[in-house]
């Protein structure tokens, strides 16, 4: 199926479960014509059918809960309840049990596309390696995020130095029209 049958077709089962809004398509679309990196991030649901094919092999390794849609983008910064910066991956919204090594793949992927598209400065097979790594070391931690006031100060020196202020982002959330129609659990 070609990625514009695909698109259509994801997005008509999309609208049997919620609402969705013409405009917010519209830009969705217009994004993913802009190169690789937002494709890649706009359509998870093809990467969910062509991994499998593409890379056989690594769809026989351990079931994991996993993110499913992981990127680069898809990590942030929060406060805990405690009031502490944390960083780690903040979109869950995909999340299912699948072989761990989608996610290493699909993240080791989206560096690599952020990479050529000028999204991100560093080499590409130093950001695939830092990914394996990045797995590696998080296991050993059971998954945590970085609580970057006690570790990895850089990191928190990174973060904040481009704070977004929440008014911003609360204005917007209550501009946005209500669903009408409910949300169904797969």
């Amino acid at each position: 199926m070609q990625i514009v049958e695909t698109t259509q077709a994801y997005e008509a089962w999309l609208r049997s479960q919620t609402s969705l809004l013409p405009r917010d398509l519209r830009a969705k679309h217009k994004a993913m014509a802009e190169g690789a990196f937002p494709f890649l991030r706009a359509t998870f649901y093809c990467w969910a059918q062509l991994w499998p094919r593409r890379c056989p092999d690594l769809t026989q390794t351990p079931t994991v809960l996993a993110v499913g849609d992981l990127h680069v983008e898809n990590f942030g910064t929060w406060l805990d309840s405690e009031g502490r910066l944390i960083w780690g991956v903040n979109d869950f919204d995909e999340s299912h049990p699948m072989p761990y090594a989608n996610d290493l793949v699909r993240l080791a992927a989206s560096a690599r596309l952020g990479i050529r598209e000028n999204h991100l400065a560093c080499d590409q097979e130093r950001a695939c390696d830092a990914v394996l790594e990045g797995y590696k070391e998080s296991i050993g931690t059971r998954g945590s995020p970085l609580i970057l006031a006690e570790h990895n100060r850089w990191l928190r020196t990174l973060a904040l130095n481009k704070r977004r202020h929440p008014v911003a982002f609360w204005r917007k959330l209550e501009k946005a029209k209500a669903s009408t129609k409910p949300v169904t659990m797969l």
